[in-house]
C-alpha cells in the first residue's frame, strides 16, 4: 500500500508510524483515541449525561461527511430512530464537537451575493482515521474521503474554507487567505463527459478569475479544461503541504 493510500485508509495521528498498520492494530488504537476525546474533552467538560446520543451523533457526521447537516435534518433522523432529542441540544452537541475540534465545521456560502448562509453547514473530521474507526472504512466512501482530506489539508494550510453556492451549483470549496482566493471541486474520477461537465461545469460558473481546480484520482491526469486545472490528489496535497498552490 502506497503512502497516500495508507493515509486516506487510517489518517494521520503521529503514533501510527509506531504500530503496524494493520487494521485490526490501527483502528483499536484509533477507537481508543476517538473514545478519550469524546469521554474527556467533551462529556467530562461539559458534564454530558447523554453520551449514548453523543456517540450516535458521532457516527451520524462521519457517515454524512460533506452532506449539508442541519439540526433540524438530525432530530428528524433521530425521530425515525425513536429518540426525542430537542433541536438546541443538537445544537449544543454540535458546538461540543467542534470546540473539541473532533469535527471541524465548513459555512456555506453564497458566491454571487457574497454572504454566508444562516442555516446549513457540512461537517469534516480532523482526523479521517478516526472518521473511519466510528463507522468502518469502506471504498465506497471514496468521494466522501477525498472531500475531507482536502478539506483538513486546505484548513492546516491556513486557508479560510466554506462551500460554495451559486445558483443551483455547488462547488466543494472556497478558500481565502490574506487576500488569495481558490476554489476547489473534489472528484474520485472523471470517467466520462457527463462527470466531466458536472465536476467542471460547477466551476465554470463562477464569473471571475480566481484561481480554480479539480482535484481527482484518476491515473491519467494534467493539463486544463477550459482554463480549469485539473489536479492529482496527491500532487495538491503536497503544494498545500508546501503552504502554496502554484
Amino acid at each position: 500500500m502506497d503512502s497516500l493510500q495508507t493515509y486516506l485508509k487510517f489518517g494521520g495521528l503521529p503514533y501510527l508510524k509506531h504500530l503496524p498498520l494493520e487494521d485490526s492494530i490501527v483502528f483499536d488504537y484509533l477507537r481508543n483515541v476517538s473514545d478519550a476525546i469524546i469521554l474527556k474533552d467533551i462529556v467530562a467538560r461539559y458534564d454530558i449525561r447523554n453520551v449514548a446520543f453523543l456517540q450516535r451523533l458521532c457516527r451520524f457526521l462521519a457517515d454524512n461527511v460533506g452532506s449539508l447537516v442541519t439540526a433540524r435534518k438530525i432530530s428528524t433522523y433521530l425521530k425515525s430512530q425513536q429518540i426525542k432529542i430537542s433541536h438546541n441540544l443538537v445544537i449544543d452537541y454540535l458546538s461540543y464537537l467542534s470546540s473539541a475540534q473532533l469535527v471541524l465545521p465548513a459555512r456555506r456560502y453564497d458566491i454571487a451575493g457574497k454572504k454566508i448562509f444562516e442555516i446549513g453547514e457540512k461537517y469534516y473530521f480532523e482526523d479521517l482515521g478516526i472518521r473511519h474507526a466510528m463507522v468502518g472504512f469502506n471504498t465506497s466512501d471514496i468521494n466522501k474521503i477525498i472531500e475531507n482530506v482536502i478539506f483538513t489539508h486546505l484548513k492546516t494550510a491556513g486557508y479560510d474554507v466554506t462551500v460554495g453556492q451559486i445558483g443551483k451549483k455547488e462547488t466543494d470549496f472556497v478558500c481565502e487567505k490574506q487576500g488569495e482566493h481558490l476554489y476547489i471541486q473534489a472528484a474520485y474520477m472523471i470517467p466520462d463527459d457527463k462527470v466531466r461537465d458536472r465536476e467542471f461545469g460547477s466551476l465554470l460558473a463562477i464569473p471571475d478569475n480566481h484561481p480554480k481546480k479539480v482535484v481527482t484520482m484518476d491515473p491519467v491526469i494534467g493539463g486544463t479544461y477550459k482554463g480549469i486545472e485539473h489536479v492529482h490528489l496527491e500532487n495538491f496535497l503536497l503544494r498545500i503541504v508546501g503552504k502554496t498552490t502554484n
